[in-house]
């Protein structure tokens, strides 16, 4: 396998450092826009001859095209923000690569009911391809991080092995980090929050289908295993509302995010100025008007979340409720994997965060790589057998857990 490794950020970096230590792969070409980003990425792994920097606008798809074809990659893996998703998924397809993202094509909201009616959903854009990358015998598996990715292979191993019935798929996303130093440095892009968190969350219900909500609704207070504790949760924005149904029988699937009452009203204090507006306003600059993006301003202003690691304590929790029956008999459990600052930063000097979101591509490749996944088509993670992703998640070295509520 040779992988084209599109954006060497916190994410990119940590995928290069987990994926070091595998051999399943013949070359990674790890590309950035930046290139001395992409160029200490791999820097920082000791001379591993298998990775090779280079620099890429991820927005061209014809030099991404390139790039593909001159390393002779089979695999795209789109490391970078979801304003790219399209042009990498694109790319790919040109170059008949496989093509792997950690979050999908952007949805926009429902020109008349923004709170109660979908518009472009996550991933249609996408989907809208499918039959295009199966005829071509082609894969795009997408929404492979964390949340979402692995939060997925746990819909379907619950449905596989711990169900008969499934009448609910909640995931539920909480933390206990804090910030050295910061009273406000989210840890993870800034960029990506605004977009998933003031964007109209949306619900599945079988019989219903998808529908939005107001945001931050239907607020609840989930109790996280490993010390966390209890986390006020919110409904958000989120992929896996929207692949979970496609694959796994639910009557009910939503995603909640632990944010904090402070974090909320940050938020919605950048809505009510316009700060998370991703559509330029033109300011005065030295030498005349500038269009800037007020979102990118925003981004700008605040530490990147790669470089937080050393600042950061506290342990981050990603996982799946469901609530069923099995052998006739009501069952609910919460399958989850917790992730403590000090192990990441200590083992491979990642964050928290962007490592947990960065190990789960990489299991993925490895399952590719082996033949204990495949397929052709536009797939989420849970068209995969779940069992074979989870043991080797494991043989990582960062087991996942289960509880029974």
């Amino acid at each position: 396998m040779r992988v084209l490794l599109v954006g060497a950020g916190g994410v990119g970096g940590a995928i290069t450092r987990i994926a070091a230590r595998r051999p399943f792969f013949e070359a990674m070409v790890v590309a950035d826009y930046d290139p001395d980003r992409s160029g200490a990425a791999v820097a920082a792994l000791g001379g591993d001859t298998r990775f090779t920097a280079e620099q890429v606008d991820a927005g061209d798809e014809r030099a991404v095209a390139g790039l593909l074809e001159r390393h002779r990659c089979d695999v795209l893996l789109n490391a970078t923000d979801p304003r790219f998703v399209m042009p990498l998924f694109r790319a790919a397809r040109a170059a008949g690569a496989t093509y792997l993202d950690m979050a999908m094509s952007l949805s926009r909201p429902h020109p008349e009911r923004p709170y109660e009616a979908c518009g472009v959903k996550l991933g249609d854009e996408q989907f809208a391809q499918a039959a295009d990358w199966e005829k071509e015998g082609l894969l795009a598996l997408v929404g492979m991080g964390v949340e979402p990715g692995l939060s997925d292979v746990f819909a379907r191993h619950a449905a596989d092995e711990l169900f008969d019935e499934i009448e609910e798929i909640g995931i539920r996303d909480g933390a206990n980090l804090t910030v050295d130093g910061y009273d406000f440095a989210p840890s993870f892009s800034i960029w990506t929050t605004i977009e998933e968190c003031l964007n109209p969350p949306v619900v599945y219900e079988s019989g219903r289908g998808w529908f939005t909500t107001e945001p931050f609704s239907e607020p609840e207070v989930f109790d996280f295993p490993e010390g966390i504790g209890p986390v006020e949760c919110v409904n958000v924005e989120h992929e896996e509302v929207l692949l979970v149904p496609r694959w796994v029988g639910a009557r009910r699937v939503t995603f909640k995010y632990g944010l904090g009452r402070e974090f909320v009203e940050t938020l919605k204090t950048l809505h009510l100025l316009g700060l998370d507006r991703t559509a330029p306003v033109t300011v005065p600059g030295p030498d005349g008007p500038v269009a800037v993006s007020p979102r990118d301003v925003v981004a700008a202003c605040l530490p990147d979340p790669a470089t937080l690691g050393e600042r950061m304590h506290g342990k981050t929790c990603a996982g799946t409720w469901v609530r069923g029956v099995k052998d006739g008999e009501p069952r609910e459990v919460y399958l989850y994997h917790v992730l403590d600052n000090q192990w990441s930063m200590a083992e491979y000097g990642s964050q928290a965060v962007v490592w947990q979101t960065a190990v789960n591509p990489v299991v993925a490749l490895e399952l590719l790589a082996t033949g204990a996944w495949s397929g052709t088509g536009v797939l989420g993670p849970e068209a995969f057998p779940a069992r074979p992703f989870l043991d080797l998640l494991t043989e990582y070295g960062s087991p996942w857990g289960m509880r029974e509520q």
